[in-house]
């Protein structure tokens, strides 16, 4: 993989290469190229990871939060898990993909060049960041769709236990749509802005994580706080299925990661150890950081760092060095437990499952510090003329960018929801608990 950058910003070959597996045209976009080669481990590789990152949101992702939610709402953030995948599925397949990577020369969307999948074959082919190395289109577009809907899973979260069913659903429509689509085409493709601007995302620090923690507060504040927040008890119903969520969504993100190399390589080994050991480092410094200040280490903070170095890590899982991603997991924490901690206590807000605090907070640590992390003077794979602050200055215009464009789109569509289907139930079905209100299940029976 060639990884070159000039003080100026990154070179496109050197970008293509660097960024996200999305980056990648299709062979029926490019121009006509010599033979290519389609090595069966490869498609094997990328067949794997793609379920290791829908093993993340079933049933990970469902049990981590679920975990987290008091019983009574337990079924509804499962159920809510599960429908969210299942719509963004078929959104993807008619018309996300062709939104995302149609082929189009727009910097803020991919087009309608591949809308209902048209043109894809069993013979199409998706080229990877080897020249003449390609993989099945299918798998290419059954990865990322996975991408795609694991996204608006994490934003439910922030208001979990006070929102109704045909809300969320169709909150998930309309921002996938207009917020999540647009961001992954300017972030992951070739003529998208954020691409060109030189911003290094390798797997999707501001597309993912960023776009759900920024929609998720906007959600939080809107919808306004859990009925008895602040009085009623709140604490997690089950740590066990929350360490067990947590444990399946630290396996699944190497496919998250590694998958995101689009070959089983030297590349793909890079970013899998990266998704220990900033891992490792969040975990630890979380741990301490929380023993420090409140006298004891707990299963919540240790799960809350697991998943904040998986998040910091993601943006530069593929150009940083091993001890840098320790380093950079160790930081999100840190800063992640301030949020958690401090910050959501002082401004109120009820982000139930600290989405803003975790993922928003560290997207953004991610992705500023893929820009310090990826110089080779810290172990990175950037070249001798890498400049830690122009990268760092255009990781922030992308931040930024992603920052606006979510938060502004995801409150209009919040309020349009709130209009035609109205986002919170009554006070009475909120204290019975959103199992029976809306789904006429209980998660236990005593």
């Amino acid at each position: 993989m060639i990884r070159k950058f000039t003080t100026a910003g990154i070179t496109a070959l050197s970008a293509a290469v660097l960024a996200f597996p999305a980056l990648a045209q299709t062979a029926s976009e490019a121009a006509p190229a010599a033979a290519t080669t389609m090595d069966k481990g490869d498609t094997a590789f990328m067949m794997i990871a793609t379920v290791l990152v829908l093993f993340m949101i079933l049933p990970g992702l469902a049990l981590f939060y679920g975990g987290l939610m008091r019983a009574k709402n337990m079924l509804s953030v499962l159920m809510q898990c599960t429908m969210i995948t299942a719509v963004v599925v078929v959104v993807w397949t008619l018309y996300g993909y062709s939104f995302a990577f149609g082929g189009g020369t727009s910097p803020f969307w991919g087009g309608l060049g591949k809308l209902f999948l048209s043109g894809v074959t069993m013979e199409s082919e998706a080229a990877t960041f080897t020249e003449g190395v390609v993989i099945p289109e299918y798998v290419f577009i059954v990865f990322q769709m996975t991408f795609a809907a694991i996204t608006p899973a994490l934003i439910v979260g922030a208001f979990a236990e006070r929102v109704r069913f045909r809300a969320v659903i169709a909150f998930v429509v309309l921002w996938v749509t207009f917020v999540y689509f647009p961001v992954a085409h300017m972030v992951w493709d070739g003529s998208g802005l954020l691409f060109n601007l030189g911003a290094l995302d390798f797997a999707g620090g501001t597309v993912v994580h960023i776009n759900a923690g920024v929609a998720g507060l906007v959600g939080a504040i809107l919808v306004g706080k859990r009925t008895g927040y602040g009085k009623d008890m709140m604490a997690p119903h089950s740590m066990t299925l929350t360490m067990v969520g947590a444990s399946m969504l630290w396996v699944g993100w190497f496919g998250f990661n590694a998958g995101s190399n689009l070959e089983a390589n030297a590349g793909a080994a890079l970013a899998m150890i990266n998704t220990f050991t900033a891992t490792a480092g969040a975990i630890i410094a979380w741990s301490v950081v929380e023993s420090l200040v409140k006298g004891k280490a707990s299963m919540l903070g240790a799960a809350s760092g697991m998943v904040t170095g998986l998040v910091a890590v993601t943006p530069a899982a593929g150009s940083i060095g091993p001890v840098g991603a320790i380093v950079l997991g160790a930081i999100a924490a840190a800063v992640c437990f301030f949020f958690v901690d401090v910050v959501k206590n002082k401004f109120g807000y009820d982000d139930s499952a600290d989405v803003f605090g975790v993922h928003g907070i560290g997207g953004i640590i991610g992705a500023l510090g893929t820009g310090v992390f990826t110089a080779p003077g810290l172990g990175g794979t950037g070249g001798e003329d890498f400049s830690i602050a122009s990268q760092v200055f255009i990781q922030g215009e992308a931040v930024l960018v992603t920052i606006v464009w979510c938060g502004v789109i995801s409150f209009i569509l919040y309020k349009v929801v709130d209009a035609i289907f109205g986002l919170r139930p009554s006070v009475e079905d909120e204290r019975q608990g959103l199992d029976l209100t809306s789904h006429g299940e209980a998660a236990y029976h005593s």
